[in-house]
């Protein structure tokens, strides 16, 4: 059996903490986005809501993309491979 080892490096600390806390986020906001399916395709959402909804997904995404340039991520980074259950977050 092979044993793992978490590498640790004090020079990427920074941003290997941003990159976990973007996954978290990147989770939720796609958490987020199946929810508004759901509720669009049952018919609980105003057109109104709908609208809304639209606008802040769209805006959250693109807040993800300024975030991953700002710390030097790209979308796949933020995946963690959680082995037989597959990966953490759906690819964009």
């Amino acid at each position: 059996m092979t044993e793992r080892r978490v590498e640790l490096d004090p020079d990427t600390a920074g941003q290997d903490l941003a990159g976990l806390v973007l996954t978290v986020i990147e989770l939720l906001r796609q958490l987020m986005e199946r929810q508004a399916l759901r509720r669009m395709d049952t018919g609980e959402l105003t057109d109104e809501q709908l609208e809304r909804i639209g606008t802040t997904l769209m805006a959250l995404d693109q807040r993800m993309t300024e975030l991953c340039d700002h710390f030097d991520l790209a979308r796949e980074d933020l995946n963690l491979d959680l082995g037989p259950l597959g990966p953490l977050v759906d690819r964009p």
